[in-house]
């Protein structure tokens, strides 16, 4: 019987859930204007990563691009829960990749997922966990780096979306 090196991390994480000063609809529209869809097929057809390094940051203006989405409203039709609500998959690939080279299960968080809903008193919200929580987990100062530096850019997202960051992504 072969035996493997096995191991679990307990770690914690920090969920953010910030009010968006937008109705739902716009404040989807404004997300998706401001992190825009991975254009995959463009990015297939490119020669090496330099090139894709270079297309990402015109395809990512603002640092992220959506990977994946859904409208969990649309999926939930029907049922008693009257929640409005999309969630998507939001990060860089270039970036991800300075912490794929050193521990490929980096990417268990990366993309980042986020959703955006409208609670109860019908306020838009945006919900994330921080990303330096996430990628501390793994045990290595330049995997925790780049997670600092996607916390950042969770910050300038969401001054651009209109809203002071939670202090906790402000260094």
């Amino acid at each position: 019987m072969t035996t493997f090196d096995n191991h679990s991390v307990e770690h914690l994480t920090r969920r953010l859930d910030v009010a968006l000063p937008l109705p739902y609809e716009r404040a989807v529209q404004r997300y998706e204007e401001l992190v825009p869809p991975v254009d995959r097929a463009r990015f297939g057809q490119l020669a090496d990563w330099d090139a894709v390094r270079a297309f990402a940051e015109i395809n990512a203006p603002h640092g992220f691009m959506i990977y994946w989405s859904i409208d969990i409203t649309a999926l939930m039709a029907g049922s008693p829960s009257g929640w409005k609500c999309t969630e998507y998959l939001m990060g860089n690939h270039i970036i991800a990749e300075r912490m794929f080279r050193h521990d490929p299960s980096a990417v268990l968080h990366a993309p980042l997922r986020t959703v955006i809903y409208a609670d109860a008193e019908g306020t838009t919200r945006l919900a994330v966990d921080q990303p330096s929580t996430l990628f501390d987990s793994y045990g290595n100062p330049a995997i925790a780096e780049v997670g600092e530096e996607l916390d950042q850019l969770l910050a300038d997202l969401l001054s651009l979306m209109g809203v002071s960051p939670p202090k906790e992504l402000v260094p």
